[in-house]
């Protein structure tokens, strides 16, 4: 069993806990703290027999542990060393806090550090040695498809990008994690959330000729700047502020764009682009932009309507760029360009006109589908007479089947799925409506939606057994992906190989060098560091008038690439408490007080000797979910960096 042990280097950044948002101070900390308990595999422990280390726990530790005082909940009276293995959890319980050094607490006796160490690495042996002979891996109940995982294996499979969350409820978290087994759980409403999704999704991937018109609102969020020279990646050059957003057309027609914006009152002459997928398709000049005092829109403009093809596209509507560098102000702006707007309409203060959102209604007068990427991604055939339409449609939906199911496809499945197929094809007398049906009554089915592995032959309740080839490759796959195995996995699984240790590291190192393994970062890291709470935290606009959408971003960002870089370049785990290097852009290394970086682009940063930053306690983002809107917070902090980095939660309040 091996175990990941804080060091020294946590309680350096736990000096930190009172530093400032914006400059915060991590002092270095060399060599271990005298209360901490170095990792088992650098360790030299002397041996000491177990009734000595019993009469150990029962001198310093039954004083508070006992059947009256019952610190923590816990007892030790009845506790023997050497029967650990029958108290598992409790000695696991006791492995963290000694290791951690919490346990005896501060300004309490103690034995030596040899004995405390010695107590450690016992309770370690005894567990470990008992856990490999008789192992109980537990029992895992069903597992469904998450939002993430669901869009996942949907641009997998179709090469559709779609937002799960407009049909699938919330994910249920467990600690902080939202692909826990035992916290996903099953109902009605559940299940019709997974059938309106595929046959949404089979209807976007093939396109809907007769689609009825919607529309679609995208909003810009308020901390986003949108100064003169604030480019949003993805828009055409030349460009500041607005926004670009992938929009699905579901047929070829008439399309319309409607805007509506913030601040600007008065402005003159602002041009709005609209472009899609890089190409102009309107230009909006605004001659005289009026707002309402409260920053609200009364000057809403539209586009005529616009000819558009089928599919996803990416629209981007931006404002075209008329001044190259700051503002020569009789007030300085602030990086947020909408901070202090409010008194910002008098002379010598410039207040550019900030789009706040667009609205996409359509289609007009529908003609049809054009062929798109995904609808080539599905028909890889075509029927040329009417008896071609079965080999045909076998030959899809075997493929589509196969791939969706994570495994090879049997006789029956294939018949089944065929079935709805002919269902379609009878109904309308049209192949693509066959196969949008068989598609449908794919991504319903429970093979698809749920991560079922079956029991072998013969396993009797309660029964230890190794999952098979291709439960492993999901299993794999859904952890360092956050997506369904890949062809070469499945291949592997099948032909039973993934079992051999050799075949399974090189797997696994292939994978973790694939785009996709950044996953890692952008989901286990993230949740684990609990980076969504970002989105929690917004420091005051008054006391931080320079905090931006666009800085927050950053941050999350800078993280994120450090993770994977530790994983991809196979580093050592200790800096994560201690890394004398971060990732960072022209905005992010400006907010740290680091010059000479130019550009929006990631890259590796030494950091300078003068400056304190270190690990992740030095990262912007840990930081700014460990405050609070107007001030830092050690509270907060130290319990941040007990729960995560240590796994040593602190006791709940009085």
């Amino acid at each position: 069993m091996t175990r990941l042990y804080a060091t020294g280097a946590s309680l350096g950044v736990l000096l930190a806990l009172a530093g400032h948002v914006r400059d915060p101070v991590v002092v270095p900390w060399d060599g271990l703290h005298p209360f901490l308990l170095p990792a088992a595999a650098t360790s030299d422990a002397p041996d000491i027999p177990h009734e000595v280390l019993t009469g150990v726990v029962r001198q310093y530790c039954v004083r508070c542990h006992n059947d009256q005082a019952l610190r923590g909940n816990l007892s030790l009276e009845a506790f023997e060393v050497e029967e650990v293995a029958e108290r598992a959890e409790t000695g696991e319980k006791m492995i963290n806090k000694l290791r951690a050094g919490m346990m005896p607490p501060p300004g309490a006796r103690r034995p030596s550090s040899d004995t405390l160490l010695a107590l450690v690495e016992t309770l370690e042996g005894i567990i470990d040695e008992a856990s490999a002979r008789d192992p109980d891996p537990g029992f895992r109940t069903f597992q469904r498809l998450n939002r993430t995982e669901y869009a996942n294996a949907i641009e997998d499979l179709l090469g559709l990008k779609v937002d799960a969350g407009q049909w699938l409820p919330l994910d249920s978290y467990l600690a902080h994690f939202d692909n826990m087994a035992v916290a996903q759980t099953l109902s009605a409403t559940l299940l019709d959330a997974y059938l309106n999704a595929a046959n949404e999704v089979s209807r976007l991937a093939l396109g809907e000729p007769n689609a009825a018109e919607t529309s679609a609102t995208y909003r810009v969020s308020v901390y986003e700047s949108q100064h003169a020279w604030e480019r949003v990646e993805g828009a055409p050059f030349g460009t500041r502020g607005g926004m670009v957003k992938d929009h699905y057309f579901p047929a070829d027609g008439e399309y319309v764009f409607r805007f509506s914006f913030w601040a600007g009152d008065k402005a003159r002459y602002e041009d709005l682009d609209i472009s899609i997928d890089g190409e102009r398709v309107a230009l909006l000049e605004l001659e005289v932009l009026h707002i309402d005092a409260d920053l609200g829109p009364n000057w809403i403009m539209e586009t005529e309507p616009i000819s558009i093809h089928a599919g996803h596209r990416r629209v981007a509507a931006a404002f075209i760029e008329k001044v190259a560098g700051p503002y020569d102000d009789i007030l300085q702006p602030h990086e947020s360009s909408l901070a202090g707007t409010r008194a910002a309409v008098g002379y010598g203060v410039t207040l550019l006109p900030h789009l706040r959102d667009m609205t996409i209604v359509g289609p007009r007068d529908p003609r049809g589908v054009s062929e798109a990427s995904t609808r080539g991604r599905i028909f890889t055939c075509r029927p040329t007479s009417p008896d071609d339409a079965q080999p045909c449609a076998e030959k899809i939906i075997s493929r589509l089947a196969t791939e969706a199911y994570r495994r090879p496809l049997s006789d029956r499945e294939l018949e089944d799925i065929m079935s709805s197929f002919y269902d379609g094809f009878a109904e309308t007398d049209g192949f693509e409506v066959g196969v949008r049906t068989a598609l449908e009554a794919i991504l319903a089915s429970p093979h698809f939606v749920f991560r079922i592995e079956p029991e072998p032959a013969g396993v009797q309740p309660g029964e230890s057994y190794r999952v098979s080839d291709l439960a492993l490759a999901s299993r794999l796959s859904f952890f360092l992906w956050a997506s369904p195995p890949d062809n070469e996995l499945v291949q592997e699984a099948t032909s039973g190989r993934l079992a051999d240790p050799r075949v399974l590291e090189a797997q696994v190192t292939r994978m973790l060098q694939s785009p996709k393994a950044e996953a890692l970062a952008t989901r286990f890291a993230a949740q684990w560091l609990r980076l969504q709470d970002l989105d929690l935290v917004r420091p005051d606009a008054f006391w931080f008038p320079d905090f931006t959408e666009q800085l927050a971003n950053n941050m999350r960002r800078e993280t994120e690439l450090f993770f994977h870089n530790l994983v991809k370049e196979d580093r050592s785990i200790m800096e994560l408490y201690a890394g004398e290097y971060t990732f960072l852009n022209q905005r992010l290394a400006e907010h740290y007080g680091i010059e000479g970086l130019v550009g929006d682009h990631f890259r590796r940063v030494e950091y300078p000797e003068a400056m304190q930053r270190r690990g992740l306690l030095g990262h912007g983002s840990i930081l700014m979910l460990t405050s609070v809107g107007t001030r830092t917070s050690p509270v907060l902090r130290g319990k941040w960096v007990m729960e995560v980095l240590m796994n040593t939660p602190p006791p709940p309040p009085p």
